[in-house]
């Protein structure tokens, strides 16, 4: 990719690039801090208390769901900031997911606060799917 080719990316496809890298450290240290209770990153629960009796209530399976959300933030940081179709695709599939997931949180009560991300994941699935940001994707493809 060239120099120039950067300056005609989208600003919103960088913004969620960002989001995904942030999404890569997040769940990246909540995968380590779930590994090694008792550590040094143990006070992120403090955050949200409650992420973490949902984690536990996972077992082993919450690291292991964290490690593979951390690669696929990775991964769609990766194909939104150099342009790749797949990394398109993966992100848009990771907002769907994660659109899946207030939507049920909220409409079962278990996150009531839920409901503020299913308009905002639907806004940003009408942004990925504006003729602007599908050309830049297919032409860095």
């Amino acid at each position: 990719m060239s120099a120039g080719r950067a300056d005609r990316r989208p600003g919103g496809v960088t913004a969620l690039g960002l989001f995904f890298l942030f999404g890569v450290l997040m769940s990246g240290l909540s995968a380590v801090s779930l590994l090694t209770p008792g550590g040094v990153l143990e006070p992120i629960w403090l955050i949200k208390p409650q992420a973490r009796v949902g984690f536990a209530s996972l077992g082993g399976w919450a690291p292991v769901l964290l490690i593979v959300v951390c690669a696929v933030c990775a991964g769609s940081a990766y194909g939104f900031f150099t342009g790749k179709r797949w990394g398109y695709r993966l992100g848009v599939a990771l907002l769907v997911a994660n659109g899946i997931g207030d939507l049920g949180n909220a409409v079962f009560g278990t996150e009531p606060a839920a409901w503020i991300g299913v308009p905002i994941v639907a806004l940003l699935l009408v942004y990925l799917s504006s003729r602007r940001v599908k050309t830049w994707f297919h032409a860095a493809a």
